[in-house]
């Protein structure tokens, strides 16, 4: 049924691993139009100092500068975890269509204490245009980056 999403969120797993190897949280997200990969980031909040450096965040702004909220529309934004109440306000305001997330919230506050507890279905949800929202694939497999990097 998800087949189609599978090799997009393993990128994201791998871009995850990789931000973790680097020193930061590790957490890896793509933008995808009509299978095309159009933009890639990892984590980068210790690398530049900056808290809003998630990479579900980075796609939104970035992809909000190089494409239209038409274009946007038909996006899908591919991620390790599922996005925090921040970044889902930064996908919404771009203008992005869908989201497909690996590991969920509730799965991520095993491993790491404190954050918000919204969901990034109830982000969008309070607003007017929708998103489709589709999660958790692979979320045993997306966990498993998380083991043993949060104190």
């Amino acid at each position: 049924m998800y087949e189609e999403h599978y090799p997009y969120i393993r990128e994201c797993i791998r871009l995850a691993q990789e931000a973790k190897r680097n020193g930061n949280h590790p957490f890896g997200s793509i933008l995808v139009h009509n299978g095309e990969i159009l933009l890639k980031a990892q984590n980068a909040v210790n690398t530049y100092n900056d808290l809003s450096q998630h990479p579900e965040s980075i796609l939104a702004v970035t992809g909000a500068s190089k494409y239209d909220a038409d274009f946007l529309a038909d996006c899908t934004l591919y991620a390790s975890t599922e996005p925090c109440a921040m970044c889902s306000g930064a996908i919404y305001w771009s203008g992005i269509g869908r989201v497909v997330f690996a590991c969920s919230n509730a799965r991520l506050r095993e491993f790491a204490s404190g954050g918000l507890t919204l969901t990034c279905r109830q982000v969008f949800q309070s607003g007017t245009r929708p998103i489709e929202v589709i999660g958790s694939i692979f979320e045993d497999e997306a966990a498993q980056v998380h083991v043993g990097f949060w104190k």
